[in-house]
C-alpha cells in the first residue's frame, strides 16, 4: 500500500488526534467533576478504540484477493463501520447510566471556567480533524473514512453541548442541566450509531444500491450493441471500491462467438465507465432462438431453488 494513500493518512491523523482530544477531555472531567464532561470523555474513549479498529479495517480492506479470499477483502468495510456503530451505542448507554447515577448520588460541578476552556480546545481539535477526514472520505468515495469523519464530528457536538451546559450552570446554578445535557448527548450519538449500523447491515445483506442500479439500467436501456437482442438476470453488489455485476445477454443464433464476445466487451466497458467505483462484470452469453431450449439443461440442477428465485 502506498505511503501517500490519502485515506490511510487521514485515518492515522484521526487516530493521533483522538488520543490528544481524549487527554484534554479527561482533564476537563477531573477539574470539573461534571457528569456531562465525564460523558464526553467516555464517548472519546470509545471513539479512540473505534478509530484503532477502523485503521486496521481499512488496512485489511486494501489487501488484494488471495487463495482464501477470491473476492478480495473490501467487505470488511461493513464490519468496520458496524463495529464503530456498535461501540458508539455502548458509549451512549454508558452516558445514560452515568447520568442516572449522578442524580442518585448528587450533582456537584466545580472549576467551570477551566473545564469550559479545555472542552472548547477538544471541540476545535475534533472539528478540524473530523472535517478533514470526512472531506477525504467523500473525495475518495471511502465509507470507512466517511463514517470515521462523521463520528469525529459528533464529538464536536457533544463537547459543544457540555460547554453550553457548564456555561448555563455557571450563570444559573442549576445543576440538573448537567444531567439533561448528558441525556441529550446520549440520544444524539445513539442516533448517529444507528445510521452507521444501518449502512453496515444493508451492505452485509447485499441490499441493492439504487444509484448503481439506475446507472446500469440506463446503459442497458440506451446503449446496447445492435447484436444484443435482450438482457435479463441483472444483479449487483458493491463492496468498498468495487462493484460486482452479473448479467445475461441474449444474441442472435447466427452471430459468431468472436463477434458476440467483442460486443459484450464493449457493453462491459460502458457499464464500468458509468460507475464511480471499479467493477468486475460477469456476462453470460445466450442464443436468442434456442434460449429456452438451452436453459432446460439446467432445470432442476440446483438443489432447492431455480435461478429465477435468486434474481
Amino acid at each position: 500500500m502506498s505511503k501517500t494513500d490519502p485515506v490511510r493518512q487521514a485515518l492515522l491523523i484521526s487516530l493521533a488526534f483522538s488520543a490528544v482530544s481524549l487527554s484534554v477531555k479527561i482533564a476537563a472531567f477531573v477539574v470539573t467533576d461534571s457528569t456531562a464532561a465525564l460523558s464526553d470523555a467516555a464517548e472519546s474513549v470509545v471513539h479512540l478504540f473505534a478509530v484503532i479498529f477502523v485503521v486496521y479495517g481499512y488496512k485489511l480492506s486494501r489487501k488484494p484477493a488471495d487463495d482464501d479470499h477470491h473476492y478480495g477483502h473490501e467487505r470488511v468495510e461493513f464490519f468496520s463501520v458496524g463495529a464503530e456503530g456498535t461501540i458508539i451505542i455502548l458509549a451512549g448507554i454508558t452516558i445514560v447510566y452515568q447520568s442516572i447515577a449522578s442524580v442518585i448520588t448528587g450533582i456537584d460541578v466545580q472549576n467551570l471556567g477551566t473545564g469550559i476552556w479545555l472542552l472548547m480546545i477538544a471541540a476545535l481539535i475534533n472539528l478540524i480533524v473530523g472535517s478533514y477526514v470526512l472531506r477525504v472520505g467523500r473525495r475518495e468515495n471511502n465509507m470507512i473514512a466517511v463514517s470515521n469523519g462523521k463520528h469525529t464530528l459528533t464529538d464536536v457536538w457533544t463537547s459543544g453541548g457540555v460547554v453550553a451546559a457548564l456555561v448555563l450552570i455557571h450563570f444559573t446554578g442549576w445543576m440538573f442541566i448537567d444531567v439533561v445535557v448528558s441525556l441529550m448527548i446520549a440520544t444524539y450519538i445513539i442516533y448517529e450509531a444507528y445510521k452507521l449500523l444501518r449502512f453496515s447491515v444493508r451492505g452485509l445483506m447485499d441490499t441493492r444500491d439504487q444509484k448503481v442500479d439506475c446507472a446500469l439500467q440506463n446503459v442497458l436501456e440506451n446503449e446496447l450493441p445492435d447484436s444484443v437482442k435482450n438482457w435479463h438476470h441483472l444483479r449487483h453488489r458493491t463492496s468498498g471500491d468495487t462493484t460486482w455485476i452479473e448479467l445475461h445477454l441474449v444474441f442472435s443464433d447466427k452471430i459468431s462467438l468472436k463477434d458476440a464476445h467483442h460486443d459484450a466487451t464493449l457493453l462491459e466497458r460502458k457499464m464500468i465507465d458509468t460507475l464511480e467505483t471499479d467493477a468486475i462484470i460477469t456476462l453470460h452469453l445466450e442464443p436468442y432462438d434456442a434460449h429456452d431450449e438451452s436453459h432446460t439443461i439446467l432445470k432442476g440442477a440446483n438443489k432447492n431453488k431455480d435461478l429465477d428465485e435468486y434474481v
